[in-house]
């Protein structure tokens, strides 16, 4: 093939092969090995080099790399929570339900948004005489997994059952544990029975549907061992496994996924052949790919902090489209209240008291992430600012810690307890992302300026997501951030029952461990108030029990920064959890 070699042979995209490349002119190959001069001949392959490295925009571009900065754990749907899983996953298959970039609920993979308006909800009594809901879905009638075999209450009836069973280890147990029946009323409908008639009765954006057709003979078989031997794990590339607009066809462990159109897609065609995803976990080597070209785009959703972002727009922004959104994402420090020193509330609080978030955030971020009092982001119209404040006050943090027992005998030096034991705390999260790393930097020091010994221990985002933090096995501090969709009730990360143990096969995202009957109560009680006012009091009294006990200390709301070239058209960022691969069926590329 004129030299080149198959590598660069196959690199040329089709319109621009010579029809002796293509080999299907026998006739043209032989003139050209027998009718051109040497020079002619170094002549035409000069040229043919120079068509590769042309950019792919030069003959019409239909690949898309994206850099994120994690890999995922597993890309099972409902186990591990993690977002690097969540953005893949999102161009691969469709929830029945998510908020859309308005923050409005809408049906993804259900036809219609069942309402009580519309007679698609209904109000019931419970086995046990309680107030329910019945409510009904339709799914997308051409909705068919990648081997063709159709998305069809077969899958709904087989992943309810999965996330009842109590070593399933799936994330949001207690959805399961209320949604207490599913009637297939055909092959496309359900009916779902609720327990409890909650104010976000038709929203189900978690209840992520698994082929029972692949799935159901491995969970059987092995219910306890199910998380490592599903298919999502042992076949990823099985593409029986997806429904979305693409599938993946390539994992590359640690290293990146490749994701090819799905032909049993129902929706809009994708405008691209192939994506590829690939993980960058170090933030200054993804800025270098990007500028390289190695990499066509940044996701927001999980790409370079704000202040690199803001640093790379100075240098870099007219030759990229820039767009910095604020949403429901809070950055904040989970911790083990099975720790000795954090089980008092006391230090948790000169924790607080000891840090200067607002400096921080201004020095380090330009003033574009918000400083957090708790959970519930100001965006969000639950929200409210009368609640317990913490400002950067050292002396303050210094009285709260002398009261606790841990006294500093001369300045600098780190306190002790009665025991002569040293008030120190591990701290972990993501390795390689700069951004993180230099907050853990900022806080370790102010730390020791009030006695606090804070020792940086980071793991890869698929370690730490994947094990450390699901199992709960920091030592003291875990900082990473949620993701949440508009009103979202914190029952996983707050409710007792949403503890992770090895008896429940790690299920839920408390991985504080954290308590409170009250705290029980208004979670409960909050999801089934219907009345909007009298759910913003409760709302109002969640964030205050949230600020007085401080079961996770508070950093930042994150602005995400989405980073595209120019001729990247249709992303639009949402704020908030539905991630924006979700509608990756209508990105573009134009000249």
């Amino acid at each position: 093939m004129l030299g080149l070699g198959p590598s660069i042979h196959d690199s040329l995209p089709a319109q621009t092969r010579l029809p002796w490349m293509a080999g299907s002119s026998p006739a043209m190959t032989t003139k050209f090995k027998t009718g051109y001069s040497a020079k002619m001949k170094n002549l035409i392959r000069t040229a043919l080099l120079l068509v590769c490295l042309l950019p792919a925009a030069a003959w019409g571009k239909d690949t898309l790399v994206i850099g994120i900065t994690q890999f995922p754990a597993t890309f099972h749907p409902d186990i591990d929570d993690m977002a690097a899983k969540s953005y893949i996953l999102a161009a691969t298959r469709r929830p029945l339900t998510q908020y859309d970039p308005d923050w409005k609920l809408v049906c993804m993979l259900c036809n219609e948004l069942p309402t009580l308006e519309n007679g698609g909800a209904k109000l019931e009594t419970t086995p046990e005489g309680q107030p329910g809901i019945a409510v009904t879905y339709t799914i997308q009638p051409n909705a068919k997994w990648g081997d063709g075999v159709p998305v069809s209450t077969d899958d709904v009836l087989f992943t309810w059952r999965v996330g009842r069973h109590p070593l399933s280890g799936f994330g949001n147990s207690e959805f399961y544990a209320r949604a207490y029946k599913m009637d297939a009323i055909d092959a496309k409908t359900f009916t779902m029975h609720v327990n409890k008639i909650d104010f976000a009765y038709n929203s189900i954006g978690d209840f992520e549907l698994l082929p029972a057709h692949i799935e159901a003979k491995i969970f059987d078989a092995n219910p306890a061992d199910y998380r490592n031997r599903t298919a999502y794990v042992t076949d990823t590339t099985n593409k029986a496994l997806y429904f979305g607009p693409f599938r993946i066809a390539q994992v590359v462990t640690g290293s990146h996924v490749v994701l090819e159109p799905n032909e049993t897609w129902w929706g809009k065609t994708p405008f691209f052949k192939r994506v590829t995803i690939r993980a960058i976990e170090n933030t200054s080597a993804m800025e270098a790919n990007i500028l390289s070209g190695s990499i066509d785009k940044i996701a927001g959703d999980l790409g370079l902090a704000i202040d690199e972002a803001i640093a790379f727009e100075k240098r870099h922004g007219a030759k990229f489209n820039i767009i910095t959104k604020p949403g429901l994402v809070y950055e904040h420090i989970d911790l083990n209240l099975a720790n000795p020193i954090l089980t008092d509330v006391r230090v948790r609080k000169a924790l607080l008291f000891a840090i200067d978030r607002a400096g921080m955030t201004k020095q380090l971020f330009d003033g574009h992430q918000a400083p957090a009092d708790g959970q519930v982001n100001n965006l969000d119209w639950v929200h409210t600012d009368d609640v317990t404040k913490y400002p950067f006050d050292v002396k303050r943090a210094a009285a709260l810690l002398d009261e606790a027992g841990w006294v500093q005998k001369a300045r600098g030096q780190i306190r002790t307890n009665a025991k002569g034991e040293k008030l120190s705390l591990e701290f972990m999260s993501t390795a390689g992302n700069r951004s993180r790393e230099l907050v853990q930097q900022v806080l370790q020091s102010q730390w020791k300026e009030a006695g606090i010994e804070v020792r940086i221990k980071n793991q890869p985002a698929r370690v730490f997501f994947g094990e450390t933090v699901t199992q709960r096995k920091f030592e003291a501090m875990a900082m990473f951030a949620w993701i949440s969709t508009p009103e979202n009730v914190p029952r996983a990360q707050l409710h007792s029952t949403q503890i992770p143990r090895a008896d429940n096969g790690w299920s839920g995202q408390n991985y504080t461990g954290y308590s409170n009957p009250e705290m029980d109560k208004l979670i409960d009680e909050v999801e089934v108030e219907l009345d909007r006012p009298k759910r913003e009091k409760i709302w109002h009294r969640i964030q205050q029990i949230y600020a007085d006990e401080l079961p996770a200390l508070p950093l930042y709301f994150r602005s995400n920064t989405h980073i595209l070239p120019k001729q990247l058209k249709g992303v639009t960022p949402t704020g908030h959890k539905g991630l924006t691969p979700l509608w990756i069926e209508n990105w573009t590329w134009e000249e």
